[in-house]
């Protein structure tokens, strides 16, 4: 959520920031602006603002064709003070409008700073956090832009990534993170600043990664980071291999659905190299854990937020499964509230696409405050909490768009599979069972193009659920997490009410609320519990209840009228992997039969950045 671009070089900054922030829509935001910074020849440098509520076209529409100035930053602001206005719209500005700045993450003492401010004269034109800190650093008496922003960061408390532009020194912008990501884009005689590697890569691969506590000076020039007590931190560029392209649409209406078709190829990539045919095994080097280390964990506690949360679910049941090790899944927001207990013989796990995500970030500082061993299944290389964990798991989804998770999502269950492998194989799971996972996991990627190839008649189901005023999701035991997902994803993009539920306890109250108008999804795949799953739709459908049904080949219905969508037949232990597959196209196209923003849904961010 929230987005942060910055320009400084040879260049007019204000297309480089439009094009900035086009590709950070993808972040969730309702409003957008930015400010350039011109030096008339001979003149004194003034600040050009230009700010705009909707989508970024709103804004580019408004800004003047001939803004020439060459220092710039840009922002796409997700309301958090106050509603979405021009007024409350980023970038903020000092009184004397002398400064600038665009701000992601929450100043928790705001309140307490406005009133100093108003009570000093300072007149307030907006119900952000963030003006208070452009007039906290334009009433600074310090000699440099640096120690102004150090100055105002020393009253601040909270969250914050942060982009300042000050016309007294107009060759410059000063950043700083704390809790929020922000990194430096390092391009031939010009630098940029953003708070995703997407707004960077159509100009360098070079970039620095800034760690909380840290600033930096960009000047067209180059780059100097320093600490909070100005001492220089010496960071180097580091190169990032993803290509423009893969940001592009390539000629996919959305992004969800782009994703959705990649996954063969991604589940591959995560794959590839990573099993051991020798030793029935997945080779994690990344994990940075001798066997011995691994063979002393007793527990395996996974966290994770959203789809994350649900597919820690299935990774927690694949590890009790293969490696008969207590697993279980929680929510990283509200796990460092309780006051975990820190098992020095848990091996903890933290999953996040983005590796920023602030809930499960502040989960993996609690950890390691208490002594824990973390590890992180992540996507984006040289995120926050790659960089912070102790080892883990990239999971080579490549970017991913859309809020929906679906790719990243395939990928972490895929990851969690080679985990338990890995660890199971440690332990008691046979050379013949481990060649069994083994051998289905290299079958995911064909098996899931065959899911895909399915996809008309999926698309045709769910013009029947798109429909329906409200949805129940259904399934026991390894499918309950498939069950919470695919509610999850119906919710976010169709905006149907949608609930999961475990199958067994549709009997203990649910099955009040069933009726014609309420369509049930059924996760029913060929294993011990088939019969009771049955048994289960038989009890829907004698309350007029309609249902469809993801199941295999071999389950037979007999005679209830139910809608079935067909899966391969995996493992036990994977087939929860391939049973997901289906729930993405069914709200897929449930929205798209509705209308709806598939990409960019109502209220929502991709990458949740603040608490």
């Amino acid at each position: 959520m929230c987005g942060i671009v910055a320009y400084v070089g040879p260049k007019p900054a204000a297309p480089v920031l439009i094009d900035g922030l086009k590709t950070l829509e993808y972040r969730g935001y309702d409003s957008a602006g930015i400010a350039v910074l011109g030096t008339p020849s001979g003149g004194r440098a003034s600040t050009t603002v230009v700010r705009a509520v909707g989508r970024i076209r709103e804004l580019e529409a408004e800004v003047p064709k001939r803004l020439a100035g060459k220092v710039g930053i840009g922002h796409t602001r997700w309301a958090t003070h106050g509603p979405a206005t021009v007024a409350n719209a980023h970038p903020h500005r000092s009184a004397d409008g002398r400064i600038s700045v665009v701000h992601n993450g929450i100043i928790d003492n705001a309140a307490g700073l406005r009133n100093q401010l108003t009570q000093a004269g300072v007149t307030l034109t907006s119900d952000t956090d963030t003006e208070v800190i452009a007039h906290l650093i334009a009433r600074s008496s310090a000699a440099t832009l640096e120690e102004a922003v150090l100055e105002a960061l020393g009253k601040i408390v909270g969250t914050y990534a942060l982009a300042v532009m000050d016309e007294q020194h107009p060759d410059r912008i000063v950043v700083a993170r704390h809790g929020s990501p922000l990194i430096l884009g390092v391009g031939e005689k010009e630098m940029l600043v953003a708070s995703d590697a997407a707004a960077l890569v159509r100009h360098t691969s070079q970039v620095v990664h800034l760690d909380d506590g840290e600033l930096a000076t960009v000047t067209a020039g180059g780059f100097t980071t320093f600490d909070r007590a100005a001492n220089d931190t010496g960071r180097e560029p580091v190169e990032i291999e993803v290509a423009a392209a893969e940001w592009e649409l390539t000629g996919h209406q959305h992004y969800m659905y782009k994703e959705i078709q990649e996954q063969p190829e991604k589940a591959a990539a995560v794959i590839g190299g990573r099993l051991d045919d020798r030793f029935a095994t997945a080779r994690l080097n990344g994990l940075n854990l001798a066997p011995r280390e691994l063979r002393a964990f007793r527990r395996v506690k996974l966290l994770g937020c959203g789809s994350a949360y649900y597919v820690g679910q299935i990774g927690a049941q694949l590890i009790e499964d293969l490696a008969r090790i207590p697993a279980d899944a929680e929510a990283a927001s509200e796990f460092r509230y309780r006051n975990p207990i820190i098992e020095p013989d848990t091996l903890y796990v933290v999953v996040s696409q983005s590796g920023e995500t602030a809930d499960t970030a502040f989960a993996v500082q609690e950890i390691k405050r208490k002594g824990g061993q973390v590890i992180g299944v992540v996507n984006a290389v040289g995120s926050t909490i790659a960089r912070e964990v102790d080892g883990g798991i990239y999971l080579h989804a490549g970017p991913e768009i859309a809020v929906a998770s679906t790719k990243a999502l395939t990928n972490m269950a895929i990851a969690f599979a080679m985990l338990a492998l890995h660890l199971g194989r440690l332990r008691d799971l046979s050379v013949a069972d481990g060649e069994r996972i083994l051998t289905a996991i290299k079958r995911l990627p064909e098996q899931i193009r065959d899911i895909l190839d399915d996809e008309a008649h999926i698309a045709q189901v769910a013009t029947t659920l798109a429909k329906a005023e409200n949805a129940f999701y259904i399934g026991r035991v390894r499918q309950y997490p498939v069950a919470r997902e695919g509610a999850q994803k119906l919710k976010e993009i169709s905006y149907i009410h949608a609930e999961a539920y475990p199958t067994s306890e549709l009997k203990h109250g649910p099955l009040a609320l069933i009726e014609p108008k309420l369509l049930t999804v059924a996760i029913v795949p060929q294993d011990d519990l088939t019969e009771r799953n049955l048994a289960a739709v038989q009890q829907v459908q004698a309350r007029r209840g309609p249902v469809v049904a993801i199941t295999h080949a071999d389950v037979d219905f007999g005679d209830l009228d139910v809608e079935r969508i067909i899966v391969p037949k995996s493992e036990p232990e994977l087939d929860p992997i391939l049973l997901t597959i289906p729930t993405q196209l069914l709200a897929y196209h449930a929205a798209l039969a509705l209308g709806h923003d598939i990409d960019k849904p109502r209220n929502l961010a991709k990458s949740v950045t603040v608490e």
